[in-house]
């Protein structure tokens, strides 16, 4: 493996390189991958480290599970070493509060770049901040043991980590409010009916199938499914007719490179 191990294993998160794959690893299995700002900044600068020929990114955690969600010390008086505690944070004004938290939801946006396709390889608890790190990817494989769940409202909060905007458009309004307001698990059978999974297998065997994802994503030009994936992006948000142009757009695009006509 071509590894950036040596130049990035930081903070909670693994970066490695495999020529077109990259996999970006929570590590603090002790801990079941518990959440810190420390580890989202980690995971905006794994983003911003990827080299310019990775395809797919594989999100994973080691141990059994993917993540529990924050972790629990950012609420207490002394929070985490050298950073503010959340309880600090609430006193400050309403603007630096809005810049403090969309730092933190940029570990969680650069994985849907239209130059990438992301999977969540998912087992055990995605709790919380976890279950949306799940979303913010393109795709999920998950284990048959896995226990999604959004608790932010049992500690009096919102989802803001960018989890709400997938969940609804996978599962529904009336679904994602169920979910997010009774705070209750959706287990690996559910999760495939919604549409939160793309694909259940045994936790034994989720390496392998997600490496037979990859390797299926792979195999189409890059161009052709950079392209389509901006075109199912975009598709919720036009109408039937911007999305034939979209698309008639997009194959232009793709038979002038096909033919060497492209600028």
């Amino acid at each position: 493996m071509a590894s950036l191990d040596s130049m990035f294993d930081k903070d909670g998160v693994r970066l490695t390189v495999e020529d077109a794959v990259a996999t970006v690893t929570l590590n603090n299995p002790a801990k079941r991958n518990a959440q810190s700002p420390a580890l989202w900044r980690a995971l905006t600068e794994a983003g911003r480290s990827l080299p310019g020929n990775v395809r797919v990114v594989v999100l994973r955690g080691e141990g059994k599970s993917f993540s529990a969600g924050l972790d629990r010390q950012a609420f207490t008086p002394e929070g985490f070493d050298g950073e503010p505690s959340f309880l600090d944070l609430a006193r400050g004004s309403d603007g630096d509060l809005d810049e403090v938290i969309a730092e933190y939801q940029a570990a969680f946006t650069w994985w849907r770049r239209s130059d990438l396709v992301t999977i969540a390889a998912v087992q055990g608890h995605a709790i919380g901040a976890g279950f949306q790190l799940a979303l913010a990817c393109d795709l999920r494989v998950v284990a048959d043991d896995v226990q999604f769940a959004m608790r932010e409202t049992s500690l009096g909060l919102v989802p803001d980590l960018t989890g709400t905007h997938p969940l609804t458009h996978l599962v529904g309004y009336a679904r994602a409010l169920e979910i997010c307001a009774t705070g209750r698990f959706v287990h690996a059978a559910e999760a495939e009916r919604l549409g939160l999974a793309n694909l259940v297998v045994p936790v034994a065997e989720l390496d392998g199938a997600v490496a037979d994802l990859a390797a299926a994503l792979l195999a189409a030009p890059r161009d052709a499914v950079i392209e389509t994936k901006a075109l199912l992006q975009g598709a919720s948000s036009r109408t039937y007719e911007e999305q034939r142009t979209a698309e008639r757009a997009a194959q232009a695009r793709r038979l002038r490179d096909i033919a060497g006509l492209s600028d």
